[in-house]
């Protein structure tokens, strides 16, 4: 292997090589994220995400003090939106007043979940933006990728519904997302 202008040691190499699983989902994100941003049709986005009528998956996250969790735990036999966000996402702050009043409006009824991802943004970020955003909701960062992963996230300001059975009742990915009746199907 050659590498041009870099020094790598044998050592970095490998911490390198470790990565490689998560920079690829990294990678999957930003191009996704790069289509939809070109215009893309949504139903492309709902076609790469994860199937409706699957049982969620319970993927490994961190919470915002950095200690594991499992994001099912976090809506275990009750409904729960679940959005894939980053504090750089102009979609995921064009989405947030209506996330913040469903939330007003189901709060106790249904869990509302955020799922930070982990490109550009750290949890001390990520901690000060909640502070005044998205109150209300149960903060998740995920360091590995493991939850974008799971649930096959093709963009940032992707929003998974689950009914109290676990099943996914509706994904959708962008600004202008139809919460209300999402957040129905969940319920009936």
């Amino acid at each position: 292997m050659i590498w041009i202008g870099l020094n790598f040691t044998p050592k970095s190499a490998a911490i390198a090589a470790g990565r490689a699983p998560v920079l690829r989902r990294l990678l999957a994100v930003l191009i996704a994220v790069a289509v939809l941003a070109a215009g893309a049709p949504r139903a492309l986005a709902a076609q790469l995400g994860i199937e409706i009528g699957a049982t969620a998956p319970d993927a490994t996250v961190e919470r915002l003090d950095g200690k594991p969790a499992q994001l099912a735990a976090a809506f275990a036999g009750k409904p729960a939106l679940i959005e894939f966000w980053a504090t750089w996402c102009a979609n995921c702050r064009e989405l947030e007043p209506t996330l913040s009043a469903a939330q007003k409006k189901y709060a106790g009824k249904v869990a509302f979940i955020g799922v930070a991802v982990s490109v550009n943004q750290s949890p001390e970020r990520v901690r000060r933006y909640t502070a005044d955003h998205l109150l209300g909701f149960t903060h998740f960062y995920d360091r590995r990728g493991d939850a974008v992963g799971d649930y096959d996230v093709p963009a940032t300001s992707y929003v998974v519904v689950v009914d109290t059975h676990g099943k996914v009742v509706y994904t959708g990915v962008g600004g202008a997302q139809d919460i209300e009746a999402a957040i129905q199907r969940a319920l009936k």
